[in-house]
């Protein structure tokens, strides 16, 4: 009974190995190729399996496009905190800041993800144009309320806050973007200070 139940638990951890394994490879190449020239070919190739094997995990190819966005917007969303201005430990800017550095981390640990989310999540359907959208939504959202608090405790300039919040976010995409496509190799610190202090000379007044 141990040994069968032994069995079963090894086949469970090497079908999770396959599949992630897949996950990897399918990630390589979308970031190399794009969404809409990558085959199915191309990835079972790259992960050295078998066709029929993909579709053992995976109904499509935008089955596996799909877990890898969803995957990184997931960790997005758990990692950006809510700025709470009055939170007597830590000033505006350094949750500014510690929010920048998530972020940060989180994009360039992955950056074949990353590149797939600023140059390639859009234009695969309507379906999921929309579920990417809704993300910047809420991400929008969250940021919006936090800056609007901040006018209001005179911690950010005055303008609309709408405009505000597409220009941070416009910004951080920009720099990531370009940190991804031209392969630059800087210090995660020198990222976060550099957008930070961005920030801070137009938008922040952090005491």
């Amino acid at each position: 009974m141990l040994r069968v139940g032994l069995r079963g638990i090894a086949r469970i951890v090497e079908k999770a190995e396959r599949r992630q394994k897949l996950l990897q490879h399918a990630r390589d190449v979308f970031a190399k190729r794009g969404y809409h020239a990558t085959k199915i070919e191309d990835i079972v190739a790259a992960a050295g399996v078998a066709r029929g094997t993909f579709y053992l995990y995976f109904e499509d190819k935008r089955a596996v496009f799909e877990e890898i966005v969803d995957r990184t917007l997931a960790k997005l969303a758990m990692a950006i905190l809510r700025v709470d201005p009055h939170d007597p430990s830590r000033t505006v800017g350094d949750q500014v800041r510690e929010n920048i550095r998530r972020i940060i981390r989180i994009l360039l640990e992955d950056r074949a993800t990353t590149k797939i989310l600023l140059t390639g999540a859009l234009g695969v359907d309507e379906a999921f144009d929309r579920k990417v959208h809704s993300f910047m939504d809420e991400i929008a959202k969250l940021l919006t309320e936090s800056l609007a608090e901040g006018q209001t405790l005179g911690l950010i300039v005055p303008g609309e806050v709408s405009l505000l919040t597409y220009m941070t976010l416009g910004a951080l995409k920009e720099l990531l973007y370009q940190v991804v496509l031209r392969e630059w190799a800087l210090p995660e610190d020198e990222l976060v200070d550099a957008l930070f202090g961005f920030l801070l000379t137009g938008l922040l007044r952090t005491g």
